[in-house]
């Protein structure tokens, strides 16, 4: 699955985060937010080289320069980009500037910039890798055996649930997005190693009873909305599960759900060349979609022209007429925000080069 097939899954992966901040599904039974984080987590575990187990001190700068020198440089421009909007508008997207909130914060929730709060992932990403590797060097040091491990990440992602009730702590809350996160880092790479390639998990049979699991877990709803459709969501970021278990299990399913359409859909996008571009650059769409759908609804209220203090009076994610122009924002936004990750490519080829 290597290489172009997990450019395909990271292109799919993407959209899901983007669809959910538009509040619409992109596969009936399996609402975005009750799987696309799980599905990041797995899809770093699937790229994980056990080789690192043996040299973490490698493994973690080589991921402060892929994960947190671009997550700050992103941060100081949408500072820059806030400042200036409030200048304009009057209107201030994000927290007070402090040490604490652009320092600390960062590893603690991510929100201190509602532009870039998307990035939340980039911080925790690279908490969950440090616990991951040391508590997976020591479990394989213990018993090197798949199901053992298996079962203890299994276990520490149940411990998250209860834990919820105390989210409101900030060391409580990074330590349930740990927990359960590194269950899925440890499942990505248990797909890979003791999976992929030797079981056919796609079968109409499989496909049969994910669909029946999917449609029991949608009888634990306590969010369902019809007129959007984001039913089961748990909010991984605030640490918020409404259930036990159920989140683990829809963020299987969701997984599967993925895998099973990159299954049929491979052969026929292998060669797209916008989908391979899309799947290389999910940090940028990650970090700019946000900003692009704000940029989409401030254009859309100066054409009609609604004054922009109706945009300053919602939450960021707000945006107008929705039963009209999600599917616009959707489009725009995909096609804008991976020709940014694009040209920032070919701008740092170009100086190193």
């Amino acid at each position: 699955m290597f290489d172009n097939k997990v450019n395909v899954l990271k292109a799919l992966a993407i959209m899901t985060i983007v669809s959910g901040h538009l509040e619409f599904s992109l596969i009936p039974m399996f609402p975005p937010y009750s799987y696309n984080i799980a599905l990041f987590f797995f899809i770093s575990g699937y790229l994980f080289k056990e080789k690192y187990l043996d040299n973490i001190l490698e493994f973690l700068s080589k991921k402060v320069k892929t994960l947190l020198i671009p997550y700050y440089s992103y941060i100081a421009f949408y500072l820059v980009v806030t400042i200036a909007i409030d200048k304009i508008t009057g209107h201030f997207w994000g927290m007070s500037i402090t040490l604490k909130n652009y320092l600390l914060t960062p590893f603690i929730n991510g929100h201190q910039l509602d532009f870039a709060c998307p990035l939340w992932f980039v911080t925790q990403l690279f908490i969950t890798f440090i616990f991951f590797l040391f508590i997976y060097r020591k479990l394989k040091e213990l018993k090197d055996n798949k199901w053992f491990h298996l079962t203890v990440f299994f276990i520490l992602a149940l411990i998250s649930m209860p834990l919820s009730e105390f989210r409101n702590d900030d060391l409580i809350l990074v330590i349930i997005r740990t927990l359960f996160s590194m269950f899925f880092v440890y499942l990505g790479l248990f797909y890979k190693n003791n999976i992929e390639g030797k079981f056919n998990i796609f079968s109409t049979k499989i496909l049969f009873y994910v669909i029946a699991l999917q449609s029991l877990l949608w009888l634990t709803n306590k969010d369902y909305k019809p007129e959007d459709g984001v039913g089961l969501s748990y909010v991984l970021v605030w640490g918020e599960f409404d259930s036990f278990l159920i989140p683990i299990l829809t963020s299987i399913t969701g997984i599967w759900a993925l895998l099973f359409i990159v299954e049929i859909l491979y052969p026929y996008l292998k060669d797209n060349k916008f989908i391979y571009q899309m799947g290389q650059n999910t940090y940028h769409i990650m970090a700019n979609h946000v900003f692009i759908m704000y940029l989409i609804t401030v254009i859309l209220m100066a054409i009609k022209g609604i004054p922009i203090e109706v945009k300053n009076s919602h939450d960021i994610y707000w945006f107008l007429s929705p039963l009209k122009t999600t599917y616009f924002y959707f489009i725009v936004t995909m096609i804008v925000s991976t020709y940014i990750g694009v040209g920032l490519k070919a701008i740092r080829k170009r100086f190193e080069g």
